[in-house]
């Protein structure tokens, strides 16, 4: 649907909402209200961002757009989506790890795992499934509402026992239909040469929005849509993630806790404000910082190592510094936020480890043109992971409603996902720790400890060299006994002379899809 401009593109998807809401109350309530959740109905009459969704995904076609909102709002309403839980899912599902939430693409979207070896089609299991997978979907969407998800299918070691097609089916109805615009891309990994004529069939089913959504990859070129710090060994990452329940693992960032403790509440940081510039190199300065009353009462003063980067992520609203990584070489760093717009902006700082971090302060606003510095603490016993990240949240604020008026608590509540502007940062990882995650032929077999600062990041090294040498041995072995398998079957076959020669080929080569 052509726009002529920015102006015309809001005007006219308002009309298109309105028009939406006008005719589901005509013609989709005046027969019955009870078939809907009335939350659900209640949504659709005050969100505006969410019937813009359906719009978008069916194209801004009116009629289109309301088949798919009457069909997603009986599904969720049979399926009892606005109250499902934890509690509500089949606790042999959690404990399987067919579908987890971990890591991220390198658009910054969640990883949804989809491990296609542990699915075995089970009529008598096929509602739980279902309500299962809808469990998780409905956890991301409630937590973080307007985000995009890639989903994985890891194909690795299935065949055509694991292929459920109904199953399937409603895995593409709940992206077609029930989530709309909820679907980054879906990768397809290492999908073998016997499943091509299923996944020809699964094609017929996709819409060509979502057809241009998959792709196919391999061990070579999965790393195109994904850092290895966020793939796991057999896909030739380095991430060590072994999936166990409880808990579940599905990263969700939440507020540190460091924002109710009082160890850094009456620090203060002396320096003036900082240039912040484009550069590749990170830089350490010595920086006072004065600490709170001791025991006795005195002041107590110390010369920290604070770490700050010149590296500049350049945001809608705010730029960020560092970029993509905090140090913690210094058990502290500097996150600097400088606001490149003419009105206040509200911010807020999320971790996915907030038992770990403190950061002061995590939660404020940043005047017109102006920066703020927060210190991220690492605290004490603490060491930092690659998994761990950060979330920085910010949002326009009203200039006029401004110094003791401002109800920042309230304004997250009700401000639209749309106009967040949302960044995430990792943490760095020492060289040696990297090299243990990531090993060599010359190192992965005698695990070797390298210099570090403390005690702790000794062992903790050790146990990754440990960790990945073991995964990369189990994955030989396995290839092995899976080859002198087939060897076995082919020598009392008529046909072993004939077949040897492709068989062996297939051991490690399936045709491109």
């Amino acid at each position: 649907m052509p726009f002529d401009g920015a102006g015309d593109l809001s005007e006219s998807i308002q009309r298109k909402i309105g028009q939406i809401r006008q005719k589901f109350r005509s013609e989709f309530l005046k027969a019955s209200t009870d078939r809907y959740e009335s939350s659900d109905v209640e949504r659709l009459w005050r969100d505006d961002s969410l019937v813009e969704r359906y719009l978008d995904w069916r194209h801004f076609v009116v009629e289109d757009t309301l088949k798919m909102i009457h069909e997603s709002f009986l599904w969720r309403k049979e399926m009892n989506v606005n109250e499902i839980n934890e509690n509500c899912v089949q606790k042999s599902l959690l404990c399987s790890g067919m579908h987890y939430l971990h890591g991220y693409d390198k658009e910054g979207n969640k990883l949804f795992w989809f491990r296609m070896k542990l699915f075995v089609k089970d009529a008598q299991l096929h509602q739980e499934k279902k309500k299962y997978l809808a469990f998780w979907l409905e956890r991301n969407v409630r937590r973080e509402p307007g985000s995009l998800l890639t989903v994985i299918f890891d194909m690795s070691d299935s065949g055509l026992s694991n292929v459920d097609m109904d199953f399937v089916k409603y895995i593409i109805n709940c992206f077609e239909v029930y989530y709309p615009r909820l679907l980054s891309k879906m990768i397809i990994y290492e999908i073998p040469w016997i499943m091509n004529a299923a996944w020809k069939v699964v094609k017929t089913w996709l819409s060509v929005d979502a057809i241009n959504k998959l792709k196919f990859v391999s061990r070579n070129d999965i790393q195109t849509y994904i850092d290895p710090e966020h793939l796991p060994l057999h896909m030739g990452g380095t991430d060590s993630f072994s999936f166990s329940y409880p808990p579940l693992p599905d990263e969700d960032f939440q507020s540190p806790m460091s924002e109710s403790l009082s160890l850094d509440e009456d620090s203060e940081l002396k320096d003036g404000d900082l240039d912040v510039k484009e550069s590749s190199e990170p830089a350490i300065k010595q920086r006072k910082v004065l600490f709170a009353d001791d025991e006795d009462g005195n002041a107590v003063s110390e010369v920290k190592s604070v770490w700050r980067s010149s590296t500049t992520h350049k945001g809608s609203l705010l730029h960020v510094s560092p970029a993509e990584e905090l140090n913690f070489e210094q058990k502290r760093c500097l996150l600097i936020l400088h606001n490149v717009t003419q009105n206040p902006v509200a911010y807020k700082v999320r971790t996915t480890a907030p038992e770990k971090y403190k950061v002061k302060p995590g939660s404020s606003s940043c005047a017109a043109a102006g920066s703020v510095e927060i210190t991220v603490s690492l605290r004490e016993g603490f060491q930092e992971s690659p998994q761990d990240h950060f979330l920085i949240m910010a949002a326009e604020l009203d200039p006029s409603v401004t110094g003791d008026n401002q109800d920042l608590t309230s304004f997250w509540e009700e401000i639209p996902q749309s106009k967040i502007m949302k960044h995430r940062l990792k943490c760095h990882i020492l060289q040696d720790v990297k090299s243990a995650l990531n090993p060599t032929p010359d190192n992965y077999s005698t695990p070797v400890i390298t210099n570090s600062t403390t005690g702790q990041q000794d062992i903790h090294t050790m146990l990754l060299q440990v960790l990945a040498s073991s995964s990369r041995l189990q994955q030989k072995l396995d290839q092995s006994l899976w080859t002198q398998k087939v060897i076995i079957v082919l020598h009392v076959s008529p046909l072993s002379h004939v077949c040897m020669e492709e068989v062996v080929g297939l051991v490690t080569v399936f045709p491109s899809v």
